[in-house]
Protein backbone atom coordinates (compact mmCIF):
# COMPACT_ATOMS: atom_id res chain seq x y z
CA UNK A 1 0.00 0.00 0.00
CA UNK A 2 1.51 3.50 -0.91
CA UNK A 3 2.83 5.32 1.65
CA UNK A 4 1.02 3.09 4.27
CA UNK A 5 2.59 3.15 8.07
CA UNK A 6 1.96 0.73 10.75
CA UNK A 7 2.25 3.81 13.05
CA UNK A 8 0.46 6.42 11.32
CA UNK A 9 -3.08 8.24 12.22
CA UNK A 10 -5.10 6.44 9.68
CA UNK A 11 -4.02 2.71 10.17
CA UNK A 12 -5.21 3.13 14.14
CA UNK A 13 -8.04 4.22 13.08
CA UNK A 14 -8.82 1.54 10.77
CA UNK A 15 -7.95 -0.95 13.36
CA UNK A 16 -9.99 1.08 16.09
CA UNK A 17 -12.96 0.64 13.14
CA UNK A 18 -12.85 -2.96 13.19
CA UNK A 19 -11.19 -4.06 16.21
CA UNK A 20 -13.37 -2.61 18.64
CA UNK A 21 -16.50 -3.23 16.39
CA UNK A 22 -17.34 0.29 15.45
CA UNK A 23 -17.54 -0.18 11.85
CA UNK A 24 -20.85 -1.49 10.35
CA UNK A 25 -19.66 -4.69 9.26
CA UNK A 26 -17.44 -5.54 12.16
CA UNK A 27 -20.16 -5.41 14.43
CA UNK A 28 -21.16 -8.16 16.76
CA UNK A 29 -23.94 -10.41 17.86
CA UNK A 30 -23.47 -10.95 21.38
CA UNK A 31 -22.67 -8.67 24.86
CA UNK A 32 -19.42 -11.37 25.07
CA UNK A 33 -17.96 -11.17 21.58
CA UNK A 34 -17.59 -6.88 22.54
CA UNK A 35 -16.28 -7.76 25.76
CA UNK A 36 -13.54 -10.03 24.49
CA UNK A 37 -12.94 -7.35 21.11
CA UNK A 38 -12.00 -4.80 24.47
CA UNK A 39 -10.43 -6.69 26.65
CA UNK A 40 -12.93 -5.44 28.90
CA UNK A 41 -16.34 -3.00 29.58
CA UNK A 42 -15.66 -0.18 32.09
CA UNK A 43 -18.78 -0.84 34.83
CA UNK A 44 -18.22 1.92 37.23
CA UNK A 45 -21.58 2.85 35.53
CA UNK A 46 -23.99 0.18 35.34
CA UNK A 47 -25.56 1.98 32.07
CA UNK A 48 -22.05 2.16 30.04
CA UNK A 49 -21.84 -1.80 30.22
CA UNK A 50 -25.03 -2.24 28.39
CA UNK A 51 -24.60 1.03 26.24
CA UNK A 52 -21.19 0.10 24.76
CA UNK A 53 -22.83 -3.52 23.66
CA UNK A 54 -25.47 -1.58 21.91
CA UNK A 55 -23.18 0.78 19.99
CA UNK A 56 -21.43 -2.41 18.76
CA UNK A 57 -24.70 -4.47 18.17
CA UNK A 58 -25.28 -5.47 14.74
CA UNK A 59 -28.45 -4.10 13.19
CA UNK A 60 -31.05 -5.65 13.60
CA UNK A 61 -32.18 -3.04 15.61
CA UNK A 62 -30.19 -3.85 18.10
CA UNK A 63 -29.00 -7.57 18.25
CA UNK A 64 -27.31 -6.64 21.90
CA UNK A 65 -30.59 -6.20 23.84
CA UNK A 66 -30.90 -5.73 27.42
CA UNK A 67 -32.28 -8.76 28.73
CA UNK A 68 -29.26 -10.86 26.52
CA UNK A 69 -26.64 -8.47 28.47
CA UNK A 70 -27.99 -9.80 31.69
CA UNK A 71 -28.07 -13.59 31.20
CA UNK A 72 -24.62 -13.25 29.62
CA UNK A 73 -23.97 -11.14 33.41
CA UNK A 74 -26.19 -13.45 35.68
CA UNK A 75 -27.17 -16.98 34.03
CA UNK A 76 -24.62 -18.41 31.38
CA UNK A 77 -21.82 -16.72 33.24
CA UNK A 78 -20.20 -15.98 30.33
CA UNK A 79 -19.14 -12.45 31.94
CA UNK A 80 -17.63 -11.16 35.08
CA UNK A 81 -18.55 -8.18 37.04
CA UNK A 82 -15.33 -7.48 38.94
CA UNK A 83 -12.56 -4.94 40.05
CA UNK A 84 -10.02 -4.45 38.27
CA UNK A 85 -6.99 -2.24 36.59
CA UNK A 86 -6.87 0.78 38.28
CA UNK A 87 -9.10 -0.32 41.01
CA UNK A 88 -11.73 0.28 38.43
CA UNK A 89 -15.10 -1.76 38.06
CA UNK A 90 -15.27 -3.54 34.95
CA UNK A 91 -17.19 -6.10 33.41
CA UNK A 92 -14.67 -9.07 31.59
CA UNK A 93 -14.82 -12.23 29.88
CA UNK A 94 -15.20 -15.47 32.42
CA UNK A 95 -12.32 -16.96 30.77
CA UNK A 96 -9.93 -13.82 31.58
CA UNK A 97 -11.25 -12.83 34.97
CA UNK A 98 -8.59 -15.20 36.56
CA UNK A 99 -5.85 -13.32 34.43
CA UNK A 100 -7.30 -9.85 35.13
CA UNK A 101 -7.65 -10.92 39.04
CA UNK A 102 -3.70 -12.41 39.40
CA UNK A 103 -1.96 -9.23 37.75
CA UNK A 104 -4.17 -6.80 38.56
CA UNK A 105 -6.55 -7.51 41.34
CA UNK A 106 -4.57 -9.30 43.83
CA UNK A 107 -2.25 -6.30 44.05
CA UNK A 108 -5.73 -4.36 44.59
CA UNK A 109 -6.87 -6.24 47.46
CA UNK A 110 -3.53 -6.26 49.44
CA UNK A 111 -3.93 -2.24 48.89
CA UNK A 112 -7.13 -2.28 50.07
CA UNK A 113 -6.46 -4.66 53.06
CA UNK A 114 -3.64 -2.63 54.36
CA UNK A 115 -5.43 0.79 54.11
CA UNK A 116 -8.34 -0.58 56.07
CA UNK A 117 -6.18 -1.86 58.57
CA UNK A 118 -4.80 1.59 58.71
CA UNK A 119 -7.58 3.13 59.03
CA UNK A 120 -9.33 1.15 61.78
CA UNK A 121 -6.24 1.04 64.06
CA UNK A 122 -6.24 4.82 63.46
CA UNK A 123 -9.91 4.98 65.21
CA UNK A 124 -9.26 2.67 67.46
CA UNK A 125 -10.89 -0.48 66.35
CA UNK A 126 -9.35 -3.72 68.74
CA UNK A 127 -5.70 -4.31 69.58
CA UNK A 128 -5.21 -6.73 67.09
CA UNK A 129 -6.82 -4.87 64.01
CA UNK A 130 -5.81 -7.13 61.33
CA UNK A 131 -7.41 -9.95 63.51
CA UNK A 132 -10.34 -8.38 64.28
CA UNK A 133 -10.50 -7.55 60.23
CA UNK A 134 -9.87 -10.90 59.24
CA UNK A 135 -13.09 -12.05 61.58
CA UNK A 136 -15.69 -9.44 60.39
CA UNK A 137 -14.51 -10.82 57.23
CA UNK A 138 -15.24 -14.77 57.93
CA UNK A 139 -18.24 -13.45 59.89
CA UNK A 140 -19.80 -11.60 56.54
CA UNK A 141 -18.60 -14.87 54.01
CA UNK A 142 -20.57 -17.11 56.70
CA UNK A 143 -23.84 -14.43 56.67
CA UNK A 144 -23.95 -14.08 52.69
CA UNK A 145 -23.47 -17.96 52.47
CA UNK A 146 -26.47 -18.76 54.52
CA UNK A 147 -28.43 -16.28 52.67
CA UNK A 148 -28.02 -16.76 49.11
CA UNK A 149 -27.32 -13.35 47.82
CA UNK A 150 -27.69 -10.19 50.01
CA UNK A 151 -27.51 -6.78 50.36
CA UNK A 152 -24.57 -4.77 51.87
CA UNK A 153 -27.48 -3.36 54.77
CA UNK A 154 -28.68 -7.00 55.13
CA UNK A 155 -25.21 -8.53 55.73
CA UNK A 156 -24.76 -5.28 58.02
CA UNK A 157 -27.51 -6.59 60.16
CA UNK A 158 -26.30 -9.84 60.18
CA UNK A 159 -22.56 -8.69 61.21
CA UNK A 160 -23.02 -5.58 62.97
CA UNK A 161 -19.10 -4.68 62.95
CA UNK A 162 -19.81 -3.99 59.46
CA UNK A 163 -21.84 -0.85 60.79
CA UNK A 164 -18.13 0.15 62.38
CA UNK A 165 -18.00 4.18 61.99
CA UNK A 166 -14.48 5.67 60.09
CA UNK A 167 -14.62 9.61 60.20
CA UNK A 168 -13.33 10.95 56.75
CA UNK A 169 -11.87 14.45 56.15
CA UNK A 170 -11.82 15.46 59.89
CA UNK A 171 -12.70 19.23 59.97
CA UNK A 172 -13.33 19.80 56.47
CA UNK A 173 -16.82 21.16 55.20
CA UNK A 174 -17.32 17.88 52.94
CA UNK A 175 -16.13 15.73 55.75
CA UNK A 176 -17.97 12.99 57.71
CA UNK A 177 -18.38 9.72 58.82
CA UNK A 178 -19.90 6.57 57.19
CA UNK A 179 -19.91 2.34 57.73
CA UNK A 180 -17.01 0.57 56.91
CA UNK A 181 -20.06 -1.97 54.96
CA UNK A 182 -18.67 -0.90 51.59
CA UNK A 183 -15.08 -1.09 52.15
CA UNK A 184 -15.16 -4.38 53.51
CA UNK A 185 -17.81 -6.16 50.86
CA UNK A 186 -15.37 -4.30 48.14
CA UNK A 187 -12.44 -6.19 49.71
CA UNK A 188 -13.90 -9.26 49.90
CA UNK A 189 -14.80 -9.34 46.39
CA UNK A 190 -11.38 -8.13 45.33
CA UNK A 191 -10.06 -11.06 47.42
CA UNK A 192 -12.42 -13.18 45.67
CA UNK A 193 -14.51 -14.48 48.66
CA UNK A 194 -17.83 -13.00 47.45
CA UNK A 195 -19.15 -11.62 44.00
CA UNK A 196 -21.89 -8.81 42.88
CA UNK A 197 -25.03 -10.08 41.85
CA UNK A 198 -27.48 -8.83 40.26
CA UNK A 199 -29.05 -4.81 40.53
CA UNK A 200 -31.33 -4.71 42.92
CA UNK A 201 -34.09 -2.56 40.27
CA UNK A 202 -33.55 -1.99 36.65
CA UNK A 203 -30.08 -2.37 34.30
CA UNK A 204 -29.01 1.35 35.27
CA UNK A 205 -28.92 0.52 38.76
CA UNK A 206 -26.07 0.51 41.17
CA UNK A 207 -27.48 -0.80 43.90
CA UNK A 208 -26.63 -4.62 43.70
CA UNK A 209 -26.96 -7.63 45.62
CA UNK A 210 -23.43 -9.83 47.11
CA UNK A 211 -23.11 -13.44 46.39
CA UNK A 212 -20.35 -16.44 47.52
CA UNK A 213 -17.65 -16.73 44.97
CA UNK A 214 -15.51 -19.59 44.36
CA UNK A 215 -11.87 -18.92 44.05
CA UNK A 216 -10.23 -18.91 40.41
CA UNK A 217 -7.38 -21.19 39.56
CA UNK A 218 -4.46 -19.47 41.20
CA UNK A 219 -2.30 -17.98 38.27
CA UNK A 220 1.88 -16.85 37.79
CA UNK A 221 1.25 -12.80 38.67
CA UNK A 222 3.85 -12.24 36.31
CA UNK A 223 2.30 -14.71 33.22
CA UNK A 224 -1.21 -13.34 33.80
CA UNK A 225 0.22 -9.52 32.92
CA UNK A 226 2.07 -11.03 30.21
CA UNK A 227 -1.24 -12.28 28.85
CA UNK A 228 -3.38 -9.27 29.37
CA UNK A 229 -0.32 -7.09 28.15
CA UNK A 230 -0.85 -9.15 24.88
CA UNK A 231 -5.00 -8.53 25.15
CA UNK A 232 -4.41 -5.11 25.54
CA UNK A 233 -2.26 -4.64 22.34
CA UNK A 234 -4.26 -7.13 19.90
CA UNK A 235 -6.79 -4.45 21.18
CA UNK A 236 -5.64 -1.67 21.40
CA UNK A 237 -2.10 -1.72 19.55
CA UNK A 238 -0.05 0.01 18.55
CA UNK A 239 0.65 2.07 21.08
CA UNK A 240 2.78 3.39 23.54
CA UNK A 241 4.02 1.76 26.32
CA UNK A 242 3.09 4.27 28.70
CA UNK A 243 -0.94 3.73 27.21
CA UNK A 244 -0.60 0.22 28.49
CA UNK A 245 1.17 1.06 32.19
CA UNK A 246 -1.84 3.99 32.55
CA UNK A 247 -4.61 1.51 31.46
CA UNK A 248 -3.43 -1.34 33.52
CA UNK A 249 -2.43 0.22 36.77
CA UNK A 250 1.23 -1.32 36.93
CA UNK A 251 4.67 0.22 37.54
CA UNK A 252 6.83 1.00 34.75
CA UNK A 253 8.84 -2.06 35.55
CA UNK A 254 5.60 -4.21 35.61
CA UNK A 255 5.01 -3.06 32.52
CA UNK A 256 8.00 -3.63 30.84
CA UNK A 257 8.25 -6.92 32.25
CA UNK A 258 4.77 -8.06 31.05
CA UNK A 259 6.02 -6.71 27.24
CA UNK A 260 9.74 -8.69 27.39
CA UNK A 261 7.63 -12.05 27.79
CA UNK A 262 5.87 -11.27 24.57
CA UNK A 263 7.42 -10.93 21.16
CA UNK A 264 6.68 -7.41 19.85
CA UNK A 265 7.61 -4.90 17.38
CA UNK A 266 8.80 -1.25 17.76
CA UNK A 267 6.94 1.40 16.16
CA UNK A 268 7.11 5.17 15.16
CA UNK A 269 3.67 6.67 15.98
CA UNK A 270 3.72 9.58 13.98
CA UNK A 271 7.25 10.58 15.91
CA UNK A 272 6.48 8.71 19.18
CA UNK A 273 7.98 5.41 20.05
CA UNK A 274 5.19 2.61 20.43
CA UNK A 275 4.85 -1.21 20.09
CA UNK A 276 2.92 -3.94 18.60
CA UNK A 277 2.12 -7.54 18.60
CA UNK A 278 5.48 -9.23 16.41
CA UNK A 279 3.03 -10.63 13.29
CA UNK A 280 0.09 -8.12 13.51
CA UNK A 281 2.22 -5.74 11.50
CA UNK A 282 -0.18 -5.85 8.43
CA UNK A 283 -2.17 -3.33 7.93
CA UNK A 284 -6.31 -3.50 8.50
CA UNK A 285 -8.73 -3.22 6.03
CA UNK A 286 -10.67 -0.24 5.90
CA UNK A 287 -13.87 0.20 5.89
CA UNK A 288 -16.85 2.43 4.91
CA UNK A 289 -17.02 6.26 7.24
CA UNK A 290 -18.91 5.06 10.30
CA UNK A 291 -20.80 6.87 12.92
CA UNK A 292 -21.07 5.65 17.02
CA UNK A 293 -22.12 7.21 19.91
CA UNK A 294 -20.44 5.77 22.59
CA UNK A 295 -21.44 6.41 26.45
CA UNK A 296 -19.49 7.42 29.12
CA UNK A 297 -16.40 5.94 30.33
CA UNK A 298 -16.53 3.64 27.01
CA UNK A 299 -13.78 1.30 26.72
CA UNK A 300 -12.40 3.14 23.65
CA UNK A 301 -11.41 6.40 24.71
CA UNK A 302 -10.65 4.96 28.15
CA UNK A 303 -8.25 2.37 26.12
CA UNK A 304 -5.05 4.93 25.83
CA UNK A 305 -4.25 7.82 27.68
CA UNK A 306 -2.74 9.74 24.86
CA UNK A 307 -6.05 10.65 22.76
CA UNK A 308 -4.64 12.86 20.63
CA UNK A 309 -4.79 11.42 17.19
CA UNK A 310 -8.41 10.53 17.61
CA UNK A 311 -9.81 13.30 20.17
CA UNK A 312 -8.50 16.28 18.73
CA UNK A 313 -9.05 19.40 21.00
CA UNK A 314 -12.36 18.24 21.99
CA UNK A 315 -10.90 17.22 25.42
CA UNK A 316 -12.67 20.18 27.41
CA UNK A 317 -16.04 19.79 26.33
CA UNK A 318 -15.91 15.77 27.14
CA UNK A 319 -13.64 14.82 30.24
CA UNK A 320 -14.63 16.24 33.48
CA UNK A 321 -12.00 16.60 36.05
CA UNK A 322 -10.93 13.37 37.30
CA UNK A 323 -10.18 12.45 33.22
CA UNK A 324 -13.72 10.97 32.96
CA UNK A 325 -14.96 10.99 29.41
CA UNK A 326 -18.40 11.61 29.03
CA UNK A 327 -20.70 10.56 25.88
CA UNK A 328 -19.25 10.84 22.31
CA UNK A 329 -19.67 11.03 18.97
CA UNK A 330 -17.93 9.37 16.54
CA UNK A 331 -17.60 9.77 12.59
CA UNK A 332 -14.87 7.35 10.89
CA UNK A 333 -12.17 6.82 13.73
CA UNK A 334 -12.06 10.24 15.76
CA UNK A 335 -14.27 12.10 17.83
CA UNK A 336 -16.87 14.73 16.08
CA UNK A 337 -18.75 16.20 19.23
CA UNK A 338 -21.03 14.52 22.14
CA UNK A 339 -24.46 13.64 22.67
CA UNK A 340 -26.89 13.32 25.93
CA UNK A 341 -30.15 12.56 26.75
CA UNK A 342 -32.78 15.24 28.15
CA UNK A 343 -35.39 14.89 30.33
CA UNK A 344 -37.74 13.79 28.36
CA UNK A 345 -35.44 10.73 26.61
CA UNK A 346 -34.65 12.88 23.28
CA UNK A 347 -31.61 12.07 22.59
CA UNK A 348 -29.50 14.93 21.43
CA UNK A 349 -25.66 15.57 20.18
CA UNK A 350 -23.42 18.66 19.02
CA UNK A 351 -20.53 18.63 16.34
CA UNK A 352 -17.71 20.60 17.66
CA UNK A 353 -15.83 20.08 14.14
CA UNK A 354 -17.17 20.30 10.78
CA UNK A 355 -17.46 16.69 9.78
CA UNK A 356 -19.56 17.19 6.71
CA UNK A 357 -23.21 16.36 6.21
CA UNK A 358 -22.95 12.59 5.96
CA UNK A 359 -21.32 12.54 9.26
CA UNK A 360 -24.08 14.61 10.84
CA UNK A 361 -26.60 12.42 8.77
CA UNK A 362 -25.41 9.32 10.36
CA UNK A 363 -24.85 10.75 13.76
CA UNK A 364 -28.46 11.90 13.85
CA UNK A 365 -29.52 8.21 12.55
CA UNK A 366 -27.58 6.58 14.96
CA UNK A 367 -29.46 8.98 17.90
CA UNK A 368 -33.13 8.07 16.96
CA UNK A 369 -31.84 4.51 16.97
CA UNK A 370 -30.46 4.94 20.75
CA UNK A 371 -33.61 6.74 21.32
CA UNK A 372 -35.91 3.78 20.02
CA UNK A 373 -34.13 1.23 21.97
CA UNK A 374 -33.63 3.21 25.36
CA UNK A 375 -37.33 3.28 25.35
CA UNK A 376 -38.66 5.16 28.83
CA UNK A 377 -35.52 4.11 30.19
CA UNK A 378 -33.46 7.49 31.41
CA UNK A 379 -29.75 7.17 31.60
CA UNK A 380 -27.73 10.11 33.12
CA UNK A 381 -23.82 9.49 32.96
CA UNK A 382 -22.78 8.90 37.18
CA UNK A 383 -19.55 11.87 36.07
CA UNK A 384 -21.11 14.70 34.27
CA UNK A 385 -19.26 16.24 31.87
CA UNK A 386 -19.39 19.94 30.77
CA UNK A 387 -21.06 19.05 27.32
CA UNK A 388 -23.22 16.50 28.12
CA UNK A 389 -25.20 19.21 31.18
CA UNK A 390 -25.28 21.53 28.36
CA UNK A 391 -27.27 18.98 26.23
CA UNK A 392 -29.49 17.55 29.17
CA UNK A 393 -30.35 20.66 29.74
Amino acid sequence: MSGWSLGSVAERRARLARRHLLAAQARAGTAAEVAAALVALHGTDPASVYLAAWARSADGHRAIGHAALERALYEDGELVRMLGMRRTMFVVPAALAPVIQASCTDQIAERMRRGLIRDLAAAGVGPDTAHWLDEVGEATVKALTARGTATGAELARDEPRLRTQLVYAEGKNYGGSASITSRVLMLLSAERRIARGRPRGGWTSSQYEWAPADPWPAASAADARAELARRWLLAFGPAPVSDLQWWTGWTAGQARAALGQIATTAVDLDGAPGVVLAGDEDPEPVTEPWAALLPALDPTPMGWRDRGWFLGGHAPALFDRSGNIGPTAWWDGRVAGGWAQRPDGKIVFRLLEDAGAAAAQAIAAEAESLEDWLGPTRVTPRFRTPLERDLSA
